[in-house]
C-alpha cells in the first residue's frame, strides 16, 4: 500500500508527513518523536478524518496493530497530544534557559567576514572620517530651515498642509527623546485633539500641563507653515443650522 500524506499536528509543530500504512502504532510513535518532541510512551494519537470523525489511534498490543486498519485518507489530520504534566514538558516558548553562544567583542572585532569589518572597509557610520561634519551640516541645514520659515514660539501655523492640523508653535529646539534625532524639532499644540501627545515626550514636558487630550505633535520644520491660520470654524460654511 502506498504512503499517505497526513498533517501531523502537535502543540509545537504542524507539518505534512507521508505515513506508511504498513507501520505498526509503535513504529509510528517512534517516528513521531523527533517531529513532535514527545516520547512515544507519552503520545496520545487521534486521527481526524475528512468527515470530521475523530478516531483514537491506540491498542492494547500496539506492536502488532498496523495503521492500515485505520481509515487513512490523504491530508487527514493526525493529532499528537502530550500526556505528560505541564511541569514535565519542554517549554519551547521560553528561551530564557537556553544556553546562548556569545562571541566576545574582542574576537568579533578580529573577524574579517563580519558586518563590522565591512563597515570598516566601506568607512560607514562611526568609521566615516567625515561623519562629524555630515552631522553638523544636517544640524545647520535644519537651523536654516527654521530661520527661513520664520518659525518662532507663539506663532500660528499649519502642519503638513492639512487644514485640520492648525495650531500654535510651543517649542523649537532639540528633542533628545526622539531616537536618532539630530537638530531642531518644532512642537505644535494643535487646535483639534488630533495630536500624538500632550506636550510631553519620554517623561520630559515641553509645554502645558498633563492631559488626556492629545493635541501636541513634534515635527521637522519643513512640515510647518507659519502664517495667519485662524482656528477653523466648522459652522462657517453652513447656510442654515
Amino acid at each position: 500500500m502506498a504512503d499517505v500524506p497526513l498533517y501531523v499536528v502537535s502543540e509545537y509543530s504542524s507539518s505534512e508527513r507521508r505515513i506508511t500504512p504498513a507501520w505498526s502504532i509503535t513504529q509510528l510513535k517512534r517516528k513521531l518523536e523527533p517531529i513532535t518532541g514527545i516520547p512515544p510512551s507519552c503520545q496520545r494519537i487521534s486521527l481526524k478524518t475528512a468527515s470530521n470523525e475523530v478516531i483514537s489511534v491506540e491498542a492494547a498490543d500496539e506492536e502488532n496493530v498496523f495503521l492500515q486498519s485505520y481509515p487513512l485518507t490523504p491530508y487527514a489530520e493526525l493529532r499528537v497530544t502530550d500526556t505528560r504534566p505541564a511541569s514535565a514538558r519542554l517549554n519551547f516558548d521560553n528561551a530564557q534557559n537556553v544556553e546562548r553562544f556569545v562571541l566576545p567583542e574582542e574576537e568579533y572585532e578580529k573577524k574579517t567576514d563580519s558586518v563590522l569589518a565591512w563597515k570598516k572597509a566601506q568607512k560607514l557610520g562611526r568609521f566615516d572620517p567625515n561623519a562629524p561634519s555630515h552631522e553638523q551640516a544636517k544640524i545647520a541645514a535644519i537651523a536654516q530651515e527654521i530661520e527661513t520659515r520664520g518659525i518662532e514660539v507663539g506663532k500660528r501655523c499649519r502642519v503638513g498642509g492639512d487644514d485640520n492640523r492648525r495650531g500654535v508653535i510651543k517649542y523649537v529646539g532639540e528633542v533628545p527623546e526622539i531616537p536618532g534625532s539630530l537638530g531642531g524639532w518644532v512642537g505644535v499644540e494643535l487646535d483639534e485633539p488630533v495630536g500624538k501627545n500632550d506636550g510631553s515626550l519620554g517623561g520630559t514636558r515641553y509645554w502645558g500641563e498633563p492631559s488626556e487630550i492629545k493635541r501636541g505633535v513634534f515635527v521637522r520644520p519643513e512640515r510647518v507653515e507659519v502664517g495667519d491660520w485662524p482656528v477653523v470654524d466648522d459652522l462657517e460654511d453652513m447656510e442654515e443650522i
